[in-house]
This record gives C-alpha cells, sequence and structure tokens, in this order.
C-alpha cells in the first residue's frame, strides 16, 4: 500500500520534515517515490513553514494513496493558505 507521511531530516532538537509518498513497508526514512513537499515547524521569521504540491497530492489520494494523520491535516492547512492567498 501507498502512503503519504513525513520523513525526518535537520539536526538534532531543529526537525526539518519531507512530505512523501512512499511504500508503507519501507523505513521511516528510507526511499521515496515521490516528494511532495516539506513541513518545518521551527520555522523563524521569512521561513516558509509548510509548501505542499498540492495537484500532486492529489493526484495520489486520487491513486489510492493513504495520508498519515499529521499529513492529512497539514494538507488541509495548505488548502486553507491557498484559499487565503486566492482571496487577499
Amino acid at each position: 500500500m501507498v502512503k503519504i507521511r513525513l520523513t525526518r531530516g535537520g539536526a538534532k532538537k531543529r526537525p526539518f520534515y519531507q512530505i512523501v509518498v512512499t511504500d508503507m513497508r519501507k523505513a521511516r526514512d528510507g526511499g521515496c517515490i515521490e516528494r511532495l513537499g516539506f513541513f518545518n515547524p521551527c520555522a523563524t521569521g521569512g521561513e516558509s513553514r509548510l509548501r505542499v504540491d498540492r495537484a500532486r497530492a492529489q493526484h495520489w489520494l486520487d491513486q489510492g494513496a493513504q495520508p498519515s494523520e499529521r499529513v492529512a491535516k497539514l494538507l488541509k492547512d495548505a488548502a486553507k493558505e491557498a484559499e487565503a492567498a486566492i482571496a487577499a
């Protein structure tokens, strides 16, 4: 089964996550099929906190990929940010 989930990167105490499509049997930081974006929970100043290729994410969801709980929330947040940017 294909999953959309986070892989951890960054330094100790400074996490940085990639949003990736991968086979659920792979290790957390193992190989991925496609990289969809990133999530930086420690973003400060002008740094971007979240960036997602929503079109590719929707493609994988249409193909049957299952998002993790956290990724589902991040995709929802990205959609809200995009709507706010369009409205502004």
